[in-house]
């Protein structure tokens, strides 16, 4: 199981530590508790009560269902609200700690992906934001709720949709991991080595000259959520060398974007028109190329440099008044960008077996994986 909702932690601390947990008198996730700091409010936003595992997201109300097995009560969490609603205004103490101005209007905003993909205008049907970031997460925006293993169920911070995200844990993470850790890169010394790798994993073929990488590093969420599973390369040869690796580790992470992608595409029942691509790694033409190859999908890079902060500005916008609604608020604000990169339709096929291979590669080797977890250092 991946322990990424809260009641997880809920349960644990009632097996655990009962007489404390009998004591808790307020159950707070992240946005609440600073809410209620700020303000004295003890209230939160739909898109930050999402994760917790405690929120019927369909219905915008706590599962009672779910409460009731964990031995809470909806009396012990805070009050949510569709995200752009004024929470409460900020108090006079919390002025004199903070610096912000006392009365100033606390917004309900959301996390970080949601607004990421308001801050890249990811409103309409069929539209969806990559962060190529230090994780690579993808949300693609759907007016309809629906769950499924292959994504993560998101209020939008639109607060009249949902985002379906895949969520990679490995990003620009696994690059430097690489070029640092594994090729002992000394990146002060050579500050070109990335663009060097980066020219040398281009003129390489689909498919890495017969590498395959499952960058799963740091356990797999979408779609198999296995906190103990790891990274696997296949393949590997003497005649293998650095670009190579360089090369797989791009491709691995942008098949299983597209084996997510696929997912999402079913349950949508319409295609996913074009991928707006922020972070670090959309800096990198090679990667966008690769990604948009082997999705089949038109990679659009966007100019902004902070799109959560984007995000969350154009939240506070429509909380402030300044616009009617989210979507009037992002039509004004949000972030494009105009480096595009299309799918090249020579390397469609070489994608397409490659796709097929990578389906089979966890599915292969779980028992394998759940296996070596026992041999972890600690255990």
């Amino acid at each position: 199981p991946d322990p990424t909702p809260c009641l997880y932690g809920a349960h644990w601390l009632r097996r655990q530590e009962p007489q404390l947990f009998e004591r808790t008198a307020r159950v707070a996730e992240v946005h609440a508790y600073l809410v209620l700091q700020l303000t004295g409010e003890f209230a939160t936003s739909w898109a930050s009560a999402d994760p917790t595992g405690f929120f019927d997201l369909g219905h915008h109300r706590y599962s009672t269902e779910i409460l009731d097995l964990l031995g809470l009560s909806t009396g012990q969490m805070p009050r949510a609200e569709r995200p752009g609603t004024v929470l409460g205004r900020v108090s006079a103490s919390a002025a004199e700690v903070t610096g912000l101005g006392a009365g100033t209007p606390v917004v309900a905003g959301g996390g970080d992906g949601q607004a990421a993909g308001l801050g890249t205008g990811t409103l309409g049907a069929g539209s969806a934001y990559l962060n190529l970031g230090t994780a690579s997460v993808s949300g693609v925006y759907s007016p309809d709720y629906a769950t499924d293993p292959a994504f993560r169920t998101m209020a939008s911070l639109s607060g009249d949709g949902f985002i379906f995200e895949v969520c990679l844990r490995t990003g620009t993470f696994l690059v430097d991991w690489f070029v640092k850790g594994v090729f002992g890169a000394d990146t002060d010394a050579d500050p070109d080595i990335y663009a060097t790798l980066e020219r040398e994993a281009a003129a390489l073929p689909v498919g890495s000259e017969g590498l395959l990488l499952m960058p799963y590093w740091g356990g797999v969420m979408t779609p198999y959520w296995n906190n103990d599973a790891r990274g696997a390369i296949l393949g590997l040869s003497a005649e293998h060398g650095r670009a190579h690796l360089y090369r797989a580790m791009m491709e691995g992470i942008a098949l299983d974007l597209a084996m997510g992608y696929a997912e999402i595409g079913k349950v949508l029942g319409e295609p996913i028109d074009q991928l707006l691509a922020i972070g670090g790694g959309s800096r990198s033409r090679t990667w966008c190329q690769i990604v948009a190859d082997a999705t089949g999908k038109p990679v659009l890079c966007s100019d902004v440099v902070e799109a959560s902060a984007l995000g969350a500005a154009i939240t506070a916008a429509v909380g402030a008044g300044w616009y009617a609604d989210a979507h009037a608020a992002a039509a004004a604000m949000a972030a494009r960008g105009d480096t595009e990169f299309q799918p090249q339709e020579r390397n469609a096929d070489a994608y397409g077996r490659l796709l097929d291979a990578y389906r089979k590669l966890y599915p292969a080797n779980r028992e394998i994986l759940e296996t070596l977890a026992t041999f972890k250092s600690g255990d």
